[in-house]
């Protein structure tokens, strides 16, 4: 049976939604409710977006949702401000060391889910796979700066 080009774009999809969606269950159950947006504004903010407008323009969002997501972070304890050292009027983004903790529970559980596909279908096929996606969609898949690339949350 041939495939069209829309059934692959929906295996992709669905390959990814099935790892994004075991993965925040999984957070979920160990008392972090994340969604990929604050995982993406985090690692942004450790990466130097340290202002609304500048985390905004690296995650292709209006100020406005930016200054939501980070409040977001810092109501959930993720992201605080700090003095600028180079501006005592300004303040920066950080992300806190529960922040940290966060992203590197997220980064071991999609570890624990990639060992889950290579037991399901085999060390030799997982690799394979990688491979030909690497092939396909090059060695940065996604630019996470990219607007609209994600579906909206519900």
């Amino acid at each position: 049976m041939s495939r069209s080009g829309a059934d692959l774009a929906l295996l992709l999809l669905g390959g990814f939604r099935t790892l994004v969606d075991s993965a925040r269950a999984e957070l979920s159950e160990r008392g972090y409710d994340v969604r990929p947006v604050h995982d993406f504004a985090m690692r942004a903010i450790a990466a130097g977006a340290d202002s609304a407008s500048d985390l905004g323009r690296r995650l292709s969002i209006t100020k406005q949702s930016a200054a939501r997501t980070i409040a977001d972070l810092q109501e959930r304890g993720w992201v605080t401000t700090a003095p600028d050292p180079r501006d005592a009027r300004r303040k920066r983004l950080e992300v806190t060391a529960l922040g940290f903790e966060v992203m590197r529970t997220g980064e071991a559980i999609f570890d624990d889910l990639r060992e889950r596909w290579k037991a399901q279908i085999g060390a030799d096929e997982l690799e394979k796979l990688e491979k030909q996606l690497t092939a396909l969609v090059g060695p940065q898949p996604v630019r996470l700066d990219a607007p609209g690339w994600l579906p909206p949350e519900n």
